[in-house]
């Protein structure tokens, strides 16, 4: 066997599940929500997830009455960083509608159901606002699915 063949045999390859692991976490952001009482939590988000429904797989209190069909406001978040609110599409004249009726708006308020995890918005931070307006059913939380 010649020397260079021999060391390929020794050099570790990297295994599949490995090479998936790696893969997967590149796959995720991290996003910080702020609720009212300003306690954060860290989340990983898959790419191409919408932040109302990350917080639902991670426990966080943000409503979603509408379950992202843009009828309702009550995922209204707050991006606290102005850069990463530039990094967003624009939101759609649907979006602003219900923004109007949010409690609470901002200049960097959006709709959790419409920011949608991308490279760029890795680190970004949400806040919750203090409260909703559900016109529906007020003090409604539906089960994620």
């Amino acid at each position: 066997m010649c020397k260079m063949a021999f060391q390929s045999l020794l050099i570790p390859h990297v295994t599949g599940k490995a090479q998936e692991e790696s893969s997967e976490q590149k796959e995720k952001i991290t996003v910080t929500f702020v609720d009212k009482d300003g306690e954060e939590k860290v989340i990983q988000v898959p790419m191409g997830m919408s932040m109302l429904e990350a917080a639902h797989e991670n426990d966080i209190e943000l409503e979603g009455a509408c379950e992202g069909s843009l009828a309702c406001s009550t995922c209204h978040v707050i991006v606290m960083d102005m850069e990463y609110y530039n990094k967003l599409e624009d939101p759609a004249d649907e979006e602003n509608d219900m923004l109007d009726l949010a409690f609470g708006l901002t200049e960097t308020s959006r709709l959790g159901c419409q920011v949608i995890a991308k490279p760029e918005l890795d680190g970004m931070r949400l806040a919750l606002p203090a409260a909703t307006r559900n016109f529906a059913v007020d003090g409604f939380v539906p089960k994620p699915h």
